[in-house]
């Protein structure tokens, strides 16, 4: 992140048109939120692993070797991105409701290891937030996840 930060000032100095950036396509921004959740904690569990395999096939419809291939390239595009607005900026003419399962999908991985750590939480309402989800929606995908768990 901090190269991607690097980069960006540089380009501003070499007074390049930024506006110019191209957004990342909606199917790996959604795989990006996904790892970027998982990795909040530090930690990847196989647990989150394996929900995010799952999640991604639910989600966009891919099979295992597109999932794959699709994780490897969001890891890639994290390293070099700045911020989740990154992701979000090209999910916001989503439906409500497509938002909402994002958002859903989120709370499974955080979830999926039994124990919601407040950094995931921070990058899931950071997500809402910039997605226009509204806060009670984020909080009825939460309590659906952690009700559907126990």
């Amino acid at each position: 992140m901090f190269n991607a930060i690097t980069s960006l000032f540089k380009e501003l100095l070499e007074g390049k048109d930024l506006s110019s950036n191209q957004g990342v396509s909606p199917n790996l921004a959604i795989a990006c939120l996904l790892s970027e959740v998982a990795a909040a904690d530090h930690q990847v569990d196989d647990e989150e692993k394996e929900a995010k395999i799952h999640l991604l096939q639910r989600l966009l419809g891919l099979n295992e070797e597109e999932t794959k291939t699709l994780l490897t390239q969001a890891t890639q595009q994290i390293s070099q991105s700045a911020s989740l607005y990154d992701f979000t900026s090209s999910l916001r003419e989503l439906s409500q409701e497509t938002r909402f399962d994002l958002i859903k999908a989120m709370w499974e991985i955080a979830h999926a290891d039994g124990d919601i750590d407040p950094m995931e939480d921070a990058v899931i309402r950071k997500t809402a937030e910039l997605l226009y989800v509204d806060h009670s929606e984020f909080i009825r995908a939460k309590l659906s996840v952690i009700d559907g768990k126990q």
